[in-house]
């Protein structure tokens, strides 16, 4: 599969399309990690709606906002599938007691990267793809986002099925199908986090100002570029075996 081609072939479509070509090319191995945004919460209506065989995960760093907890049991109970929890190796306790009380006020970077970036990189390690909810519009990170893109930062297949979307078409979705959101982005939380590194926007600020404030880091790793080159040809594990 040569990434270039599929991602122009892809751009435009909607996402339901892009789901199930992604399903359709990489069943059974291919997940989704959500954060339980808006973004997330509509990939998880799209993959209950059409019966997609596609894994669902979320990183659960221990220190999301109630609020956080309470839409993953109601997206579960509402979509009827299991959303899996993918925890760090360290509590936030054990956490403390290596590194320091609050390692996420002195050093965010090292934090993202034991709670966030490096279970991420052992969930997808059994996967061939993996699908996100970014947009192109929330970062300049985000801004060359492609429709399917490889990644090398994890070395696997990357799907974002709304790349192109606006916040205006994740509003009217929402609104359409009744998607459950966080209570939290009607209280000023745009872009939600974990509790110590996210606080409230004020009209007129940048959707993600209230994601480590005060600081340039807009990321917490799981989506920051890495430059190269060329796409690599990327040949799915059947057609290795089917080659052989």
């Amino acid at each position: 599969m040569e990434i270039a081609e599929t991602a122009g072939a892809l751009e435009g479509r909607s996402p339901a399309d892009v789901l199930a070509w992604a399903a359709g090319r990489f069943a059974p191995r291919i997940t989704f990690a959500t954060a339980f945004g808006a973004e997330g919460c509509i990939l998880v209506d799209l993959i209950a709606r059409h019966h997609l065989p596609i894994d669902v995960f979320t990183l659960d760093t221990g220190l999301l906002f109630p609020e956080t907890y309470a839409l993953w049991r109601r997206l579960e109970e509402r979509y009827g599938l299991t959303i899996r929890a993918v925890r760090p190796e360290l509590s936030v306790e054990g956490q403390a007691t290596v590194h320091g009380a609050a390692l996420w006020e002195r050093m965010p970077d090292r934090c993202c990267e034991i709670r966030k970036v490096a279970p991420l990189r052992r969930a997808l390690s059994g996967f061939d793809a993996w699908i996100t909810s970014i947009r192109r519009n929330q970062t300049s990170d985000r801004s060359a986002a492609r429709v399917v893109e490889w990644d090398l930062r994890f070395g696997l297949v990357k799907v974002n099925p709304l790349a192109g979307w606006t916040s205006e078409n994740v509003q009217r979705y929402v609104r359409v199908h009744r998607v459950p959101v966080n209570p939290l982005h009607a209280r000023g939380y745009p872009s939600i986090g974990c509790m110590p590194c996210t606080t409230a926007v004020a009209p007129g600020e940048a959707l993600r100002t209230g994601r480590w404030r005060g600081r340039e880091k807009t990321e917490c790793g799981l989506h920051a570029r890495l430059p190269f080159a060329a796409d690599p040809l990327v040949v799915s594990a059947q057609e290795e075996a089917s080659a052989s």
